[in-house]
């Protein structure tokens, strides 16, 4: 399971790009595929995606991993610079490929072991504490607003409850979850943002933290009585840099996405733009149904990456070796199909929705194929509970800044706030 030298260290193979609001144009001859535009924009820098948005040419290139490698999903898309990898190399950080972005022939065996924590009859014997969860942190909610007179829901709702279900999910010790979430961020925007020279640094302190964090963490679960991840690993034949590879991803994955799902819901229907409304969201009927609404038009992971291993055709056209490959699994704002020459072919053949760069379809939210996320199911349960408890538990709020910050990665986005008050009476 040696990692190859050139991926030792993800973050020093990486290519450059810019936030994506360079030009994006049609790749000639294909209706399935847009080539990103790679020339040079003042102050973005280069683009080097062929990006996507056809749903079943998406899902032709997950279902193809032989063809379309995962070995860039977790690469980092700016590289990272001398001091920071300093940092890193600090503290012994290395990432070598063991779930998401490994194509060889021991994903196999390593997926099972982690599906063991997630099936179906796991994922439902968890509602009870989901909900429990849920509603201590609607109580927290309706608390701050009635001290304050405002409350933030990403804070009080959606950020903690995720990350304790994870956690004890995969029998690993509840703690230092503030540092989590710090850790789970700054290491989003280590790998899929654009952090200039000295935000990196800063960034790769935390990303140190974390991977100190979490190397002593496999170090005592290994040891510990009772089932957990790193202890199946290791009796899988894991080493501690493979443990501490899959864990700094999944650990995150895990439970910052969701937060930000939950963060999205929430807006969207304080917002007054989801299809159903708050009061709706407070029965088990409405909740479900916006949380499928936003993972069909504005999930948390709306884009991921492949490689192209050889030279392969996809949807009529060659596609070189090396080609680097942004896959639109719900609709973004990062790639946005109404910028200027960027619509495709095959998005005006699509359904209205996916024509304006709303939605690729449900079915490809959570990818598909040997890769798709094993935490799907849990996710959206998560999401559906916490947002209908919080609608059940303060039914007169209303947003008061219609107009927050937003995370927006390259492969992840969500309101970094939801500010909300008592509506008056």
């Amino acid at each position: 399971m040696a990692e190859r030298p050139a991926r030792m260290n993800p973050a020093m193979t990486a290519g450059s790009a810019g936030p994506w609001t360079d030009r994006v144009g049609q790749a000639e001859g294909s209706d399935q595929v847009e080539s990103a535009d790679r020339a040079e924009v003042p102050g973005q820098g280069r683009c080097p995606y062929l990006v996507v948005r056809d749903p079943d040419t998406v899902r032709d290139v997950l279902h193809r991993p032989a063809d379309f490698s995962p070995a860039n999903a977790l690469v980092a898309v700016t590289p990272l610079e001398g001091a920071a990898l300093r940092v890193l190399q600090r503290v012994g950080f290395a990432l070598p490929p063991v779930l998401a972005s490994n194509d060889t022939d021991t994903h196999a065996g390593i997926r099972k072991v982690v599906a063991g924590f997630f099936t179906p009859a796991t994922v439902a014997a968890m509602e009870p504490r989901i909900r429990e969860l849920a509603r201590e942190a609607a109580r927290n909610a309706a608390d701050q607003i009635g001290h304050f007179g405002h409350a933030d829901l990403v804070q009080t709702v959606a950020a903690f409850p995720p990350a304790v279900v994870m956690l004890e999910l995969l029998g690993l010790p509840v703690r230092d979850l503030a540092d989590l979430k710090r850790w789970g961020l700054d290491s989003m925007e280590l790998f899929w943002g654009w952090p200039d020279t000295d935000r990196q640094l800063a960034l790769a302190h935390s990303a140190a933290d974390f991977y100190a964090w979490l190397r002593k963490l496999v170090a005592e679960t290994r040891a510990a009585p009772g089932r957990n991840l790193f202890k199946s690993l290791a009796e899988h034949g894991l080493s501690t840099p493979e443990m501490c590879s899959l864990g700094y991803f999944l650990l995150i994955a895990g439970q910052e996405t969701t937060t930000q799902l939950i963060s999205t819901t929430l807006f969207r229907l304080m917002e007054g733009s989801a299809p159903a409304g708050w009061k709706d969201a407070a029965s088990e009927a409405g909740s479900k149904a916006t949380v499928r609404h936003v993972l069909n038009s504005e999930s948390s992971v709306p884009t991921w990456r492949r490689v192209a291993a050889h030279a392969t055709d996809l949807g009529g056209e060659l596609i070189p070796a090396g080609t680097e490959i942004l896959l639109e699994l719900s609709g973004n704002k990062i790639t946005p199909a109404s910028a200027p020459g960027s619509q495709s072919r095959s998005a005006q053949a699509a359904s209205p929705e996916t024509a304006k760069g709303q939605s690729t379809g449900y079915g490809i939210v959570f990818g598909s194929g040997i890769h798709r996320c094993l935490g799907a199911k849990l996710a959206e349960l998560e999401a559906a509970v916490t947002v209908q408890e919080a609608a059940a538990a303060l039914p007169r709020i209303q947003l008061s800044d219609h107009e927050p910050e937003w995370i927006r990665f390259l492969s992840f986005q969500a309101p970094r706030t939801v500010t909300v008050l008592d509506r008056p009476r």
